[in-house]
């Protein structure tokens, strides 16, 4: 069911909806100026349904149907109590779960989220906008469903900025969402090229792009030696955003393997579906390039997309191969399962050459270890500025995009990709070694002489939930480089402070 989500800063008229959601703690359900947006018999009923709940950890949720008034139906979504300090304050994940389960198949929702504090709003927003499909091929009628959403919080009203910085992250998210569920046999790389130059001509961007043997021509020896045995050609695609009076430049590189079957080193038969998602990092990047534009992005902002599908042919790369990537350093492929960090290090090195960024992130569906290091709700982070780490986190728990820090020690990690014949190999000599914190290290040994601040934020787990994905990424660039109308970008980043 194609779903459209608005935003709005007044709540509707019950009796414009086919049904009322109500979202938020229970103290805050039961709170007079919630009842005051509710019809007279659905305000009688809600302190028993709030009462019939027990939320736990993951939230739970009641229905009644009303007898004498518009809406028949109203849904009370009651959030956990406790958020912990490694959790967002708005209770994010339960807010998605809770809608996408609980909101009825009529054509007009109305959502009204019960905020403890305006704070709350920007990541209690974004999560709406998880909370529903986009991309669906199943068969018969389709039929439409509006979600008119609005923001009530107990300190102060939420500002029109913050509504429209929400709206744009949640058309970022989806878009990102749509994408990443795409099927390869659809959103290829010639297709995503595609995406990425209509995203450059809603916003009015420059888009420049490289793409099959020109990659290999021009020294990207990783994209190519990668995507060659693909029967769509991989592409480093590159949109930039140059305002005038720009303090800075900002570079965001998204991983963009658009089907991974493992190369040679083939995937199992139970790891291989699924991995139509490994341009989850792209796709971020994508969507967020837009949010960021549309809302006035002050700075110089260019997007990275390192674009290449991980097939199996006569001119697959081969273990034993040796590659030579953008940056000059030669790669001995000891994995080809382990192709992420290989067309990452091209997009890096070509931002470090070419964009003078004083600031780069990337970020990729990198590791399976990531799961097992911070889970599937929490992206890994390894940053080389002690700085940019802590606003990340901060600007996590802010968006509701969670992230946690990993060991930034290449002193460490270095010796784990020596080769005999090569400045590297690409997968770690030992697994038991922080294998998230290495594959980051392989993208940081690209860096040269770049003296800035970077960021990577490894996003194999929280790219999905429940099978569908997140948009993950989106919400957590705006709040980051301050474009979710709460902060002012200074310094190297925003600062977001954690709700």
């Amino acid at each position: 069911m194609p779903t459209e989500i608005h935003y709005h800063a007044q709540p509707l008229a019950p009796t414009d909806a086919d049904a009322v959601v109500l979202v938020g703690r229970k103290s805050r359900l039961l709170a007079a100026d919630v009842a005051a947006h509710l019809p007279a018999e659905a305000a009688a009923l809600l302190p028993a349904l709030v009462d019939a709940v027990s939320p736990g950890d993951d939230g739970g949720a009641a229905t009644t149907f009303l007898t004498t008034e518009r809406p028949r139906r109203v849904v009370v979504c009651v959030l956990p109590e406790g958020a912990s300090r490694h959790n967002s304050p708005s209770r994010p994940h339960a807010i998605a779960a809770l809608l996408g389960r609980h909101v009825p198949s009529v054509p007009q929702v109305s959502v009204l989220l019960c905020l403890d504090a305006v704070a709350h709003a920007f990541a209690a927003g974004s999560a709406v906008a998880r909370a529903w499909a986009v991309y669906t091929r199943k068969s018969g009628p389709a039929k439409d469903r509006a979600v008119h959403v609005s923001l009530l919080a107990a300190d102060a009203p939420v500002p029109s900025g913050v509504l429209a910085s929400i709206q744009r992250a949640a058309d970022g998210i989806r878009l990102a969402c749509r994408l990443v569920e795409t099927p390869a046999a659809e959103l290829h790389t010639d297709a995503f090229v595609d995406e990425a130059r209509e995203v450059a001509t809603r916003v009015g961007a420059q888009m420049t792009f490289i793409r099959g043997t020109d990659l290999n021509e021009r020294g990207f020896g990783g994209l190519w030696g990668i995507g060659k045995a693909a029967t769509r050609p991989p592409a480093l695609v590159v949109l930039s955003h140059t305002p005038a009076g720009a303090a800075r430049s900002v570079a965001w590189v998204g991983k963009g393997i658009v089907y991974d079957t493992g190369g040679l080193s083939l995937k199992g038969k139970t790891d291989m579906p699924g991995m139509k998602r490994d341009m989850g990092g792209a796709a971020c990047v994508l969507a967020a390039f837009e949010a960021a534009v549309r809302g006035g992005f002050p700075d110089a902002l260019h997007a990275v997309l390192c674009l290449a599908e991980n097939a199996i042919g006569p001119e697959a790369v081969r273990n034993d191969d040796v590659l030579t990537l953008y940056s000059g350093k030669t790669v001995e492929v000891n994995n080809t399962d382990a192709e992420g960090r290989i067309v990452l290090a091209d997009g890096i090195a070509y931002a470090v050459k070419h964009l003078s960024p004083e600031i780069i992130v990337d970020l990729a569906t990198l590791t399976g270890a990531q799961l097992m290091s911070t889970g599937k709700r929490h992206a890994a982070i390894v940053s080389n500025d002690e700085a940019l780490e802590a606003r990340c986190v901060a600007a996590g728990r802010h968006s509701g995009d969670l992230v946690h820090p990993l060991p930034y020690a290449p002193e460490f990690f270095r010796g784990e990709f020596k080769s005999d014949l090569a400045d590297l190999k690409n997968s770690v000599k030992d697994r038991m070694n922080a294998q998230s914190s290495c594959a980051a290290q392989f993208i940081a040994e690209q860096l040269g002489e770049f003296t800035g601040g970077w960021l990577h934020v490894d996003i194999a787990g929280p790219v999905e939930a429940e099978s569908r994905a997140t948009g993950y990424g989106v919400a957590l660039l705006m709040s980051l480089f301050g474009v979710d109308a709460t902060e002012t970008t200074t310094g190297t980043g925003s600062s977001p402070s954690a709700a």
